[in-house]
C-alpha cells in the first residue's frame, strides 16, 4: 500500500499512525499521574493529618503533590486576608473561593489530553473510511482502464483499500476505551482530592485538627449510611 499508493493514501497512513502514537502516549502518561495522586493521597492520611499545623503537614508532603498545593493555596489565602476589599468577605468565603481554584486546577490537569482521546475515538474511523474509499475508487479505475475486471484484478486492489478502514478502527478502539478508562479514574482521584479540600477549609477556618478529623468522620457515616 505504501509503495503504490499516492499521496492521499500515504497522507492518511501517516495521520493515523500519528493519532495512534499520540493516543498511546496520553493513555500512558495519564495513568502514571493518576497513580501518583491515589499514592500521594495515601502519605495524606498518613503524614498530614498526624502534623501538628497546616504547615508543618504540607512540608511532610512531596514537591508536585496536588495535596501540598491545595493546602498551601488554603495557608496563603488566610494569611493574606486584608486589605480594604477582602475585609468585605468573611474569611470562610475567601478561603472556599481559593481552596476552590486550587481544586479546579488539578482537576483541569488532571483532564489534559483527554479532548484530543475523544477526537481520535470519534475521526479516526472516517479518516480510515476515507482512505478506504480513495482506494476504491483509484482501484476502479485502474480496472475500467485496463478493461479486466476479472475477480483477481478486483479483490487485490479492494482488499488493499479496505485494510484503511480497519486501521481506521484500530486506532479509535484504544482511545475510546483509553478515554473511558481514564475518565472513571479521574472521578475516583478528584473525590480524594475534593474530600481533602473540604478537611483543609474545616482546619483553617476553624484553626483546629479535630474538627477536620469530625467532618470527615460524619461524611464516611453519611456514605455507610
Amino acid at each position: 500500500m505504501w509503495a503504490e499508493g499516492d499521496f492521499v493514501n500515504k497522507g492518511t497512513i501517516i495521520i493515523l499512525s500519528l493519532m495512534s502514537m499520540g493516543s498511546w502516549y496520553i493513555i500512558i502518561t495519564k495513568l502514571i499521574d493518576q497513580s501518583k495522586i491515589m499514592r500521594q493521597s495515601k502519605e495524606v492520611s498518613a503524614k498530614f493529618w498526624k502534623a501538628n499545623s497546616i504547615a508543618a503537614g504540607s512540608a511532610a508532603l512531596k514537591e508536585g503533590s496536588p495535596f501540598r498545593f491545595i493546602a498551601e493555596t488554603g495557608t496563603k489565602a488566610t494569611q493574606h486576608h486584608d486589605g480594604a476589599l477582602l475585609e468585605q468577605i468573611d474569611l470562610s468565603t475567601w478561603v472556599t473561593m481559593q481552596v476552590q481554584r486550587a481544586v479546579d486546577r488539578v482537576q483541569s490537569r488532571l483532564q489534559d489530553g483527554l479532548s484530543f482521546l475523544a477526537t481520535v475515538g470519534s475521526t479516526s474511523p472516517f479518516i480510515g473510511l476515507f482512505g478506504t474509499v480513495w482506494g476504491i475508487y483509484n482501484a476502479l479505475t485502474a480496472i475500467g482502464m485496463s478493461g479486466n475486471a476479472s475477480i483477481d484484478k478486483v479483490a487485490g486492489p479492494v482488499g488493499e483499500a479496505l485494510i484503511m478502514t480497519a486501521f481506521g478502527l484500530f486506532v479509535a478502539v484504544p482511545a475510546v476505551l483509553g478515554y473511558n478508562w481514564l475518565v472513571r479514574r479521574n472521578k475516583s482521584a478528584m473525590e480524594d482530592v475534593r474530600s481533602f479540600s473540604a478537611d483543609v477549609h474545616s482546619v483553617l477556618v476553624s484553626g483546629a485538627m479535630s474538627t477536620s478529623e469530625a467532618a470527615r468522620a460524619a461524611t464516611g457515616a453519611k456514605k455507610i449510611g
